[in-house]
């Protein structure tokens, strides 16, 4: 997928967001925003008294502006959303180009049949080779093949996928460049995990997050506070009209005070709620990052624990043979034929590094399994080893070859009443104190020597580790290997702790026990064994390299599969939280100002004699021309200053990786003072110009 590389205000997406704001007059569409529906019955009330008072002979070109500029605020909050909309909708429009519909080799009994994609169901076995496009998600259960993303990540490195790993999940549309894959196929037509990343995207299914209902219902409670503030103002306004000889319609009618309650009610956060929330969607996209939920991205602004799985995450995830050591009368040449031997039906990354490293080292090419009469014992969670039984056609001897964990091989030797030298106990623990992974190779009942599999840490993942500690979180690696290792690998990627020795149920416990103290969970995996860990944490984010149960487990995915990505969305997710917070925050701070535009406007005329202002003119601070003007102007600004937060709301309020306090700081100062200070600017400048232009 190509990165969203269009402005704040691309034209298409401006073009289409204008027509979709009046789309969004439906009521049905206004009632999900409170605020805004209530501007909008304010706005309908007042036209309906202007037709009235029309029909009566009474025009009036100040309560005609007042309600054009109560329109455009209701317009202007669609407008808003819109374009939030529009940027999503942007991203999903690419993600259908990459969607293809194709044919795939299906596999019936031994005979291959070519069907469409859209006939291929869950079970269904395909073979791909070179050339060809993948029909539809699937796991790899046999072979191991080159694939082009691009189409989905926008990375043009190819990748590799193969069987018995966590790098088997393929996807549909994704294209074969070398070799040759069987894939089970394991999802159904529109079931796609193309199909739902692009449903996720489509902003019109966003659901609001629950940080969103709890400031909505704040805001509904704010808007009906001060409704029941305009109305008492009116009857407060009627009470003393005896002691004025101005009629209080003149100063205080129906359309004025419905100024006053959207002026005061937060129409600015109100109108930019949506926004925010689906901006915050549409920068991780920028990320290559899948997010299926609002709440996945707010929780991220609040992780304080971080759980890693190593193998594909903190590191390469292949662990690759880089040594042999052979025990003492033991020759090199020898644990390298007996390694090779062992690993000759072995199709995993490690098992053909091993054959690899001995065809280079020592000359020893592959041998024709079908001329060593050889009885292969596969690898099993049991016995932790496999290896190989040689039987010669010519009456030679037995070679029984095991190759394994030490203490499996171990156990092997000595049941057998073979011997373990001491040395190449030795040797293990100091392949594992280095961090890499040692494997005894035996033969019939002798301990040859040790293999050393190197799993290499991703490059620069110590120094983005330490910046996740500056930003207050804690890491945590888990990993099924010995505490030696992890040890080693666990200071060499700057990991806070780690767990070793662990099971996917040892995961998910220290998840629960993290939550149960009050923390925010994330977890970044990629392997089946990971998917329990990745649905309970609050963000799980898991590899679109891995398997297919984790990518649906996890509540965010990778495109790019790397773990470093949490510290992009750690800072969307705050960012998220923080613009929410400041123009919040800006948005009250603004009423404030309003409130001293308005209400002098209002009250001028009361106790006056004749034309003359009344003694509550003096709340005039802002010395405002007219009433009118203070009216309109408090409008218009309430109006315009929606548009012209809208870049702010799509891009966030810059992240910087500080304490609490001094954020807190920060947002009172900038939008706290300066939401009191803005709408005085602005109030005053309107006012200036509506009364050169005569307006009022």
């Amino acid at each position: 997928m190509e990165k969203n590389k269009k402005g704040l205000f691309d034209k298409a997406i401006i073009k289409q967001a204008i027509i979709d704001s009046f789309t969004k007059m439906n009521p049905k569409l206004l009632m999900k925003n409170p605020v805004i529906f209530m501007v909008a019955i304010g706005a309908l009330l007042s036209s309906f008294l202007f037709v009235e008072s029309l029909v009566r002979g009474y025009y009036s070109g100040f309560n005609l502006q007042i309600i054009l500029w109560l329109w455009f605020t209701v317009l202007f909050a669609n407008f808003a959303e819109a374009v939030a909309e529009g940027r999503g909708k942007a991203q999903s429009d690419s993600l259908k180009n990459a969607r293809t519909t194709t044919t795939g080799r299906k596999l019936q009994g031994n005979k291959e049949v070519i069907v469409s994609a859209i006939d291929l169901r869950v079970g269904d076995v395909v073979v791909c080779e070179t050339g060809d496009v993948i029909p539809a998600d699937g796991e790899v259960i046999e072979g191991i093949a080159s694939v082009d993303e691009s189409a989905i990540t926008g990375e043009s490195a190819p990748v590799i996928r193969e069987s018995g790993g966590d790098r088997s999940a393929v996807t549909g549309g994704t294209k074969v460049i070398s070799d040759k894959i069987v894939i089970k196929i394991t999802t159904n037509p529109g079931d796609t995990f193309l199909d739902r990343m692009i449903s996720l995207v489509e902003s019109a299914t966003r659901k609001k997050t629950p940080n969103e209902i709890a400031l909505s219902i704040l805001l509904s409670g704010l808007s009906i506070i001060f409704l029941l503030v305009v109305i008492t103002l009116r009857i407060f306004i009627d009470f003393y009209q005896p002691y004025s000889k101005i009629p209080s319609s003149e100063f205080a009618s129906i359309t004025i005070l419905v100024a006053l309650l959207v002026c005061l009610i937060p129409t600015t956060i109100g109108g930019l709620l949506s926004a925010i929330g689906i901006s915050g969607m549409d920068r991780l996209m920028s990320h290559n990052v899948i997010a299926t939920s609002g709440r996945a991205v707010e929780a991220a602004g609040d992780i304080d624990v971080l759980l890693l799985d190593k193998t594909g995450t903190i590191t390469l995830g292949n662990r690759m043979a880089s040594e042999f050591y052979p025990a003492d009368g033991v020759s090199q040449e020898r644990i390298g034929d007996a390694a090779q031997l062992s690993s000759l039906s072995d199709e995993t990354p490690e098992g053909r590094s091993i054959v690899i490293l001995a065809k280079e080292k020592y000359g020893l090419r592959g041998r024709d399994i079908s001329e060593l009469e050889a009885h292969f014992i596969p690898f099993t969670a049991q016995t932790k080893m496999s290896g190989v039984d040689i039987h010669p056609e010519n009456g030679g001897e037995k070679r029984i070859i095991r190759k394994g964990s030490a203490a499996a091989i171990k156990d092997y030797v000595i049941s057998a009443g073979g011997k373990f030298d001491d040395k190449i106990q030795q040797r293990v623990n100091d392949i594992s104190k280095s961090g890499s992974t040692p494997l005894v190779v035996a033969e019939n009942y002798e301990a040859l020597g040790v293999i050393e599999l190197k799993d290499v840490v991703k490059g620069g993942i110590k120094e983005r580790f330490a910046q996740l500690r500056r930003m207050g979180i804690r890491t945590v690696m888990i990993t099924g290997d010995n505490p030696l290792t992890a040890t080693a690998i666990a200071a060499e990627a700057g990991v806070d702790e780690f767990i070793a020795e662990a099971k996917p149920e040892d995961k998910l416990k220290k998840i629960r026990d993290e939550q149960a103290k009050g923390y925010m969970i994330g977890m970044i995996g990629d392997g089946t064994n990971d998917a329990p860990a990745l649905a309970q944490a609050d963000v799980g984010i898991a590899m679109n390299s891995g398997t297919q149960a984790a990518r649906e487990a996890g509540n965010m995915v990778d495109l790019d599969s790397n773990p470093t990505k949490l510290i992009e969305v750690v800072e969307v997710g705050k960012q998220l939280l923080m613009t929410r917070g400041a123009l919040t925050t800006f948005s009250i701070a603004n009423d404030v100002a309003k409130y001293f535009a308005i209400i002098p406007a209002i009250t001028a005329g009361l106790f006056a004699q004749s034309m003359n202002k009344g003694p509550l003119s003096a709340l005039n601070l802002m010395h405002l021309a007219s009433p009118q003007s203070a009216v309109l102007s408090a409008v218009i600004f309430n109006a315009i200053i929606i548009i012209m937060l809208v870049p702010l709301a799509l891009k966030g309020v810059k992240y910087r990786p500080t304490g609490a306090s001094v954020i807190l700081r920060r947002n009172l100062l900038i939008y706290g003072f300066g939401g009191l200070l803005v709408p005085f600017i602005g109030i005053k400048i309107i006012d200036v110009i509506l009364t050169a232009l005569g307006l009022v």
